[in-house]
């Protein structure tokens, strides 16, 4: 293990030093295990909640992948289902319903409102996730939100899982990276079920992010 010695600890000028080093990795590991696991976690519920969307998204994979390869970043324009669905889980599992905290660094008019330097500002996410004036059926599950007349996937504007701006999420990239592979490679070898008899809950419970409530699901290899 190396240990850094920051020359400038003191240096109010200088723009990185042990406690931004700490902070960075709290940013790490909460932004970048939590929200990823738990969209993942959101997405094998609604696929045993939807098992004919989970058929489709199936159906795609066989037709572009197929079952003697791995998936690859490569493959995802051409599976604009799939791609609506992974969107459509962030967007109904509102996995991260209020933006982190920012704080104005200077007065600021925001349409008719004044925001004084120094105020605390959260976005409220999970309003633009469920406008219903954005959205054709804001609470329910439905990937047709991202797909148009002919099957293409379309972008949303109003689709900002990871906020919107200069602060928007910096592992968007990443996280979008690890969801289309691991939810593609699961469902490239895997159907999941819900155990015989039990369905399983849609409701949450919140913390940092937004979990779904603990459930059991079967995975039959394909």
């Amino acid at each position: 293990m190396h240990i850094f010695h920051f020359q400038r600890s003191n240096d109010k000028e200088a723009r990185f030093n042990t406690g931004n080093l700490e902070w960075c990795m709290v940013d790490l590991f909460e932004g970048g295990t939590e929200t990823t696991t738990n969209t993942l976690r959101w997405a094998l519920l609604y696929m045993i909640n939807y098992p004919l969307i989970q058929e489709k998204v199936q159906e795609e994979i066989e037709s572009v992948i197929g079952q003697t390869r791995f998936p690859t970043m490569a493959d995802k324009a051409s599976m604009p289902y799939t791609n609506a669905v992974l969107h459509e889980v962030q967007r109904k599992g509102d996995i991260v319903p209020l933006n982190m905290a920012r704080v104005a660094t200077k007065d600021t008019n925001l349409g008719r409102y004044l925001i004084q330097k120094g105020t605390i500002v959260i976005a409220n996410l999970s309003s633009v996730l469920h406008d219903q004036t954005e959205w054709e059926t804001p609470d329910t599950f439905n990937p047709e939100h991202f797909l148009d007349s002919e099957g293409h996937f379309r972008r949303r504007n109003a689709f900002i899982p990871f906020s919107t701006g200069k602060r928007m999420c910096p592992g968007e990239y990443l996280a979008r990276v690890e969801l289309f592979l691991l939810f593609t490679c699961l469902l490239q070898k895997f159907t999941f079920q819900p155990p015989p008899g039990e369905e399983p809950s849609l409701e949450s419970q919140l913390g940092f992010t937004k979990v779904p409530m603990p459930y059991k699901l079967c995975a039959s290899l394909r």
